[in-house]
């Protein structure tokens, strides 16, 4: 049923709520923001019509089922948009918000659940005739598990893959390589499981060794349309969290079209409503492919596929989520050149990627021109957040070819001037500078086979490049550099 959305609740924060916020107000709606006493500075929230204090938190409140909807009654919101991230992915919360009669703008809660659990999105795949790894349903407790395990690696080799039935994120996913590592890590796995999404489900799939990782977005409507997006290639990871993504994924183009129709397929069998992403292991020396999992939700890497196609997806979930008909046609999807998406986060890469919280942006100076775009929450005496991730802004490139693509990301990347944290350039640079990855060859164990990415000499440090400057500028009476 259709039904004009006029208020949008943003049930997350930083930088997501501020992205939607932009396009909730292109859109002519009104964009309430929710917050906790940690974030009651936060630059989002300048941005909303209203904002909504949750409670102390840190974090509890964000994931609030209650006080979400408690939020969106006070404030008059009609629309919830979950981001991602906290409860984007809870099928509960979907159906809480159609309980309340308050549009939720994601999937249906039953697709939710039944693609938030991964032997049931297996089995859906499997109903649909889609490739997918190797495997096995849910593991029985104790001691019968482990010999299910043990007979599925008898039959497929080892290395195997321990993962939670109701993961993601790169969470509760490990490696075994023999039947006694199995009788270790299977206990373990079940507890992280247990704490990480209250589920002990544990399967097993087929290590597939050094694949690539793509992803196919889509959108898809109530009345029974779905379209692609093109590609993402996404392998660039540590321990199974994404660090750059590439779009479109360097594929020859029946792979490509075959791996759109799947991923359509998908949509499909499952009954999707809603932006989401389908997403592959590819082998890269056959360029065989296998489906992993789907994300029912907007992803970190949205920003790449935007730039290629010109298409707003979170104008087209809002416009879905109000019961209109997808309209965009295949000749307007023209995914021209190459994208990428860099992640500038106040971490040290050299310290395991330590957060820097506490700190503060003494100065801060973003780049721009042609093919950049910029989405952030950074600016000048910023204080890095203890309490949520250490993301300052994402930065999303686009060229006509990938080498030009890379030209940009550099020189963006050394455009900035972040003065006070350690950041994540400096290791974005060492990668721009690497052969495989200016050659386009990647795959998701990039990171541990090229160690010397992290070699990068320590980048003199802002604060003595501005106090020489001034020096000079004292010194000589006049800024050198002054046109």
């Amino acid at each position: 049923m259709k039904k004009k959305i006029k208020r949008v609740l943003i049930a997350n924060r930083g930088e997501i709520a501020l992205r939607i916020i932009r396009t909730v107000k292109e859109l002519g709606l009104d964009a309430v923001a929710v917050y906790e006493k940690p974030d009651s500075e936060a630059y989002f929230l300048r941005f909303a019509d209203q904002a909504i204090l949750l409670g102390d938190g840190p974090r509890k409140d964000y994931l609030s089922i209650e006080k979400m909807i408690w939020a969106a009654r006070k404030s008059g919101a009609d629309a919830i948009h979950p981001g991602y991230g906290f409860l984007a992915e809870n099928p509960e919360f979907s159906a809480a918000c159609d309980e309340a009669g308050i549009a939720f703008i994601g999937p249906p809660p039953g697709v939710i659940r039944d693609l938030g659990n991964k032997v049931t999105a297996r089995n859906i795949m499997k109903r649909a005739g889609i490739p997918f790894i190797p495997g096995t349903g849910n593991l029985s407790a104790g001691e019968d598990g482990v010999r299910e395990g043990a007979a599925f690696g008898n039959r497929f080799g080892y290395p195997l893959m321990l993962k939670a039935s109701s993961g993601g994120g790169g969470r509760g996913i490990r490696k075994v390589v023999n039947e006694a590592d199995l009788q270790t890590q299977l206990p373990q796995a079940r507890s992280e499981a247990i704490s990480a999404f209250h589920d002990d489900g544990i399967y097993i799939e087929k290590f597939i060794e050094s694949p690539r990782h793509v992803e196919v977005q889509i959108l898809a409507d109530s009345h029974g349309s779905i379209c692609h997006l093109g590609t993402r290639d996404c392998s660039i990871q540590r321990r199974h969290q994404k660090l750059l993504e590439i779009a479109p994924a360097e594929l020859p183009p029946d792979v490509l079209e075959s791996m759109h129709k799947t991923a359509i397929t998908a949509a499909r069998e499952a009954g999707y409503v809603n932006a989401g992403t389908v997403e592959f292991l590819v082998d890269p020396r056959t360029n065989e492919f296998w489906f992993m999992e789907v994300n029912t939700r907007l992803q970190v890497e949205h920003t790449v596929t935007e730039m290629l196609s010109g298409i707003d997806i979170v104008r087209q979930q809002i416009l879905v989520a109000q019961g209109d008909k997808l309209e965009i046609p295949s000749e307007r999807i023209n995914l021209i050149g190459k994208a990428v998406q860099v992640r500038i986060n106040a971490e040290d890469p050299k310290n395991s990627f330590m957060p820097e919280g506490g700190k503060r942006v003494e100065v801060y100076q973003s780049p721009g021109g042609p093919g950049i775009r910029l989405d952030g929450i950074v600016y000048q005496n910023f204080k890095i957040p203890t309490d949520y991730d250490s993301l300052l802004v994402k930065l999303t490139v686009r060229g006509y070819e990938w080498p030009q693509t890379i030209q940009r990301l550099k020189r963006a990347l050394n455009d900035f001037l972040i003065v006070g944290p350690k950041t994540t350039i400096p290791f974005y640079l060492a990668i721009c500078d690497e052969k495989d990855f200016q050659a386009g060859r990647f795959t998701t164990d990039y990171i541990e086979t090229h160690p010397e990415i992290f070699n990068y000499p320590e980048p003199e440090r802002e604060v003595a490049k501005l106090a020489k400057l001034i020096a000079e500028i004292h010194s000589k009476r006049s800024n050198p550099y002054a046109m």
